[in-house]
């Protein structure tokens, strides 16, 4: 049986990833050429806190989400990873157990390197070690951030900024405006909550209130962001 194979829109999320795209025509040609794809449907666990890391992965396609679960038993979702991004690297570097667990979101594809096919990479590519280097570099400048933001922002301002970022990266442009865009990634709201560090009922007073400055529309099908540059400036207010 013939190995599933990236569909055009796949291989376009990957190579026009901002990171795989810097990359060397040869290394990008000997990555896609070792890499194979596995396809999950909504809620599949990608792999679990413990796995012993047997691959690299990027996100072809959908989105994967990443949690952690408490001491009682509740999951807490920590980030998305949207097409495009390369990930689980980490552990096969430091040989250590995936620190936390993944699953889809939504239909999703991920693009798999063997940790086998990894380390030749690294061998046959030495840039590709400053290039996983700018990865983690980039990382840590999120995390940094994150915590800044849980720190220093006020929920308004938490709930803005990912939004934002959130319309940055699933915005899907309304056919009636351009300037209005559908987050296209579908978040329950205990979801988006658990993003800012916030209560649900907190985020749900702070989104109406965003919708009564016409700044975002909420539909069943999705938020609407009407007013992106409202969202920047109130995630750069600090009360």
């Amino acid at each position: 049986m013939d190995e599933p194979k990236l569909t055009i829109e796949e291989r376009t999320a990957i190579s026009n990833g901002r990171w795989f795209s810097g990359l060397s025509p040869s290394l990008r040609h000997d990555i896609l050429r070792c890499a194979y794809v596995k396809r999950f449907n909504d809620g599949d666990m990608i792999y679990a806190r413990g796995d012993v890391p047997d691959a690299w992965l990027g996100c072809a396609r959908g989105a994967i989400r990443v949690c952690s679960t408490s001491i009682s038993g509740r999951q807490v979702t920590l980030t998305y990873i949207e097409p495009g991004i390369w990930f689980g690297d980490i552990s096969l570097f430091d040989s250590d157990h995936r620190s936390h667990d993944c699953y889809a979101h939504g239909p999703t594809s991920v693009l798999c390197v063997s940790r086998a096919d990894f380390k030749r990479l690294l061998a046959e590519h030495t840039e590709l070690y400053e290039a996983l280097l700018w990865i983690a570099s980039r990382r840590s400048r999120q995390l940094f951030t994150l915590l800044e933001d849980l720190n220093t922002l006020p929920l308004r301002a938490r709930l803005s900024k990912q939004l934002s970022n959130l319309a940055r990266s699933y915005g899907v442009p309304l056919n009636d405006n351009d300037a209005h865009v559908r987050i296209g990634l579908q978040l329950a709201q205990e979801e988006l909550a658990q993003l800012v560090g916030a209560s649900r009922q907190r985020v749900n007073q702070e989104l109406k209130a965003l919708e009564r400055q016409d700044i975002i529309k909420i539909e069943p099908s999705g938020l609407i962001v009407r007013d992106r540059q409202a969202l920047v400036t109130i995630s750069e207010t600090v009360e």
